[in-house]
């Protein structure tokens, strides 16, 4: 058997591109299992804006096997770039930022990193709000004159309260360290899904049985019709989840080995997403034949009953589902980016404490109110970038390197990884070149007044590659695989086996 314990020597623990944070992970720290990445998963999938995401669907016209299908492959789908870069987690024990390093070199991995990082602060910032507006709205209904509070710039005080302590909650949590997490997922993830399920219940009883939940009609069959609405939904779908698809290293770096990282994901996140994407189509479906009409936001529909330990039990819900996935998706991978741009300065804990006032900063009360703008438009635009990132990560990884680093040298000035003064231009040609096609064509659609509803001309950035904008994640990743593989075909690296931690070789 190979000694797996011995890790290569690093350069000084304080070094110019080395902390504590991004130092590989030690053999015996890796303590992950299968359930712990599972329960990861079903803690990140059972969130608000998940539930809105697959009832939407109905909304579209889809009939609940419709959104089921849909979802169900998109989420098969990403797994796949989320296995492949999840490798080199319980390989090498290193994240995303320092995985990046081998491609875009020492310097150049803050390229992809403060691209990454920005979309999660962004994101952590409104699911912190939309959090807070579930609290202050079920709160209302218990309290009842929560909601009629004094106006402070435009919003009930108790409102601006609500938002501030589920910030404060959320630092907490991960100031404490990855443990901390993963002991909080363990029990989130099947108190949120009794949640989701008692749901269920209450909108069948309301209904009367399951039978009106599965009989509500789709706009259309499965002919042309619903084809034009899948492909764009599927790629709505699978942009959910591409952020984590670059770096699902962040968690895998602590996973006991790959057969835990790779059932617990797969058993984790397709199977959750669909039937977390079940339930909430049969609630939506059950709210459009209870009430006329569907009602996407689980808050509003619970804020229906007047049964005060009901509104309690959902609040509880409401606070442990948002806090697990944006705690999980939004703070990790930034406070990682952040350690990596300035790694003698920034720690862990101070990067996701850098991240929660960021994600205060980008004002995310006006980036909900204007979702056409910044949500669809401006995230999806990154959301290519992220695609583009993934696939030079995937060919430098897989195709290049054939799964084998050279780990000192990811944390060593004047390493193989240096490149010319720290940057890769292989990676950075391909970046861009990718980045053009994926995000290119972005364009603006027009609102009910006819009045365009974006910052792009309606025939897109780029008129010829419009009808590629649809597929930015998907375009982007794929050229950029391709074009990097490419330019690094003469390149190829001839690694000794001594290099790769897993394999024989004496301890250092």
């Amino acid at each position: 058997m190979p000694d797996t314990s011995a890790i290569p020597e690093l350069p000084a623990r304080q070094g110019r591109f080395s902390n504590a944070d991004l130092r590989p992970v030690p053999r015996e720290a890796r303590v992950w299992s299968t359930y712990n990445f599972a329960a990861l998963w079903v803690g990140m999938a059972h969130n608000i804006p998940s539930w809105t995401l697959a009832s939407g669907l109905v909304a579209l016209g889809m009939d609940w096997k419709q959104a089921v299908f849909t979802i169900a492959v998109a989420n098969v789908t990403v797994l796949v770039p989320m296995l492949l870069t999840g490798h080199a987690g319980p390989k090498y024990g290193i994240p995303f930022p320092v995985l990046a390093r081998a491609s875009f070199g020492l310097r150049g991995a803050n390229l992809p990193a403060m691209i990454r990082a920005a979309v999660a602060c962004c994101w952590f910032g409104i699911q912190t709000w939309i959090g807070g507006q579930g609290v202050f709205v079920l709160l209302g209904k218990v309290f009842g004159g929560w909601t009629h509070a004094a106006e402070i710039g435009g919003q009930p005080w108790t409102l601006w309260l609500c938002f501030a302590a589920f910030w404060a909650l959320e630092l907490a949590i991960i100031h404490r360290g990855m443990e901390t997490l993963r002991r909080f997922e363990n029990w989130a993830a099947p108190f949120v899904l009794i949640g989701a399920l008692v749901l269920l219940a209450w909108i069948a009883h309301k209904a009367g049985g399951f039978g009106p939940l599965l009989d509500q009609p789709a706009r259309y069959g499965w002919g042309p019709h619903f084809w034009r609405v899948f492909f764009p939904s599927l790629m709505g779908m699978i942009g959910f989840w591409a952020t984590l698809s670059l770096n699902i290293p962040d968690f895998t770096r602590f996973g006991r080995g790959q057969r835990a990282q790779v059932w617990g994901q797969t058993l984790g996140l397709p199977t959750t997403m669909t039937a977390f994407a079940l339930l909430s189509v049969l609630v939506t479906s059950g709210s459009q034949a209870v009430y006329g009409a569907p009602i996407w936001n689980p808050v509003d529909l619970v804020a229906k009953t007047d049964n005060v330990f009901g509104l309690l039990f959902a609040l509880v819900t409401v606070l442990v589902a948002t806090i697990s996935v944006n705690i999980a998706a939004n703070v990790v991978s930034p406070a990682y980016d952040l350690a990596n741009l300035a790694p003698r300065i920034i720690t862990f804990r101070r990067g996701a404490l850098i991240t929660g006032v960021v994600g205060v900063l980008v004002l995310p009360w006006k980036l909900t109110s204007t979702p056409q703008l910044y949500i669809f438009t401006w995230l999806g635009v990154v959301g290519g970038l992220l695609g583009t990132v993934a696939g030079i990560l995937i060919a430098d990884y897989w195709v290049v390197r054939r799964t084998v680093l050279d780990v000192a040298d990811l944390y060593r000035v004047g390493g193989r990884y240096w490149y010319r003064g720290g940057w890769n231009w292989r990676a950075v040609a391909a970046f861009a070149m990718g980045g053009v096609l994926a995000v290119g064509g972005s364009y603006s659609t027009l609102d009910e007044h006819g009045a365009k509803a974006g910052p792009f001309p309606t025939r897109g950035l780029i008129p010829l590659l419009k009808p590629l904008a649809d597929y930015g994640w998907a375009v982007g990743l794929g050229s950029a695989l391709v074009l990097y593989a490419a330019l690094s075909a003469g390149n190829r690296p001839a690694h000794r086996a001594a290099q790769d931690p897993d394999a024989p070789g004496p301890r250092s």
